[in-house]
């Protein structure tokens, strides 16, 4: 089905459920419901409700009510092709505009609903083909093939839960991923030098002599390779980094 034939709402509504489970091991990722669905786009439940109905009538979508939301083939790759003119518009904004990658997501998600298949096909060639947005999220080719980079989240390490080669706190680290969920925190991780391929380390913040030790920290202390600093990031903060071994 073309584009064309779909509300706005509607293609929001099918890039949002596919890309809840795009990175395993994300807090957001689960099984779509009604109610997550309008929390994560801002409306009603009624009005989501009304939606997910009209798109399982056109074999977009599969649920039962009260239950999880599932794309049919169809629905997938219409929700791939959304993700891919999302992201492209991000990075052409970024790239050639000179935005900075807190500002480009309202853009984008107005901008990815007007443009044409040409004009995306444009861009993903001015570009020279990228993988991956400003965040590090990847790029779903023409095909609609879409690779997210092997890494976890920089606050499985508080929990144990690295599999990456088995790190634990002090090797080498290096960021492929910053979530976009959040402007303000993308905006103080900039700030802090934390950026895509930054490399750094787990590192135990320093205390004075003699001085009572801290409490358990909420976030995490990290060693910036590049400059040398150690940051303390805020949990909200570490749970928008993802990295993988250096």
């Amino acid at each position: 089905m073309p584009l064309s034939d779909l509300t706005n709402a509607a293609q929001d509504y099918l890039k949002v459920i596919w890309a809840a489970s795009e990175w395993p091991g994300d807090d957001t990722a689960s099984r779509i419901t009604v109610k997550h669905l309008a929390e994560r786009t801002g409306v009603s439940t009624a009005t989501v409700s009304d939606g997910i109905r009209k798109l399982a009538g056109l074999g977009m979508v599969v649920h039962e009510p009260y239950g999880s939301i599932e794309l049919t083939d169809e629905g997938r790759a219409v929700a791939v092709e959304m993700v891919r003119r999302h992201r492209l518009v991000e990075t052409f904004l970024v790239e050639v505009l000179d935005y900075s990658w807190d500002e480009v997501h309202d853009e984008a998600e107005v901008l990815e609903h007007a443009v044409s298949n040409t004009m995306i096909s444009r861009m993903d060639r001015a570009l020279g083909f990228p993988s991956r947005d400003p965040h590090g999220d990847p790029i779903p080719s023409a095909e609609g093939v879409s690779r997210p980079a092997e890494a976890v989240r920089l606050d499985a390490l508080r929990q144990g839960a690295f599999r990456l080669g088995d790190a634990v706190p002090g090797p080498p680290l290096v960021v492929l991923r910053i979530s976009d969920a959040d402007p303000i925190v993308l905006r103080s991780l900039g700030e802090a030098g934390l950026a895509l391929d930054a490399r750094l380390s787990v590192c135990e913040p320093r205390t004075d002599a003699g001085a009572e030790p801290e409490p358990e920290p909420v976030g995490v202390c990290v060693r910036l390779e590049s400059t040398e600093a150690c940051v303390r990031l805020s949990r909200s903060e570490v749970d928008a980094v993802w990295v993988t071994r250096a």
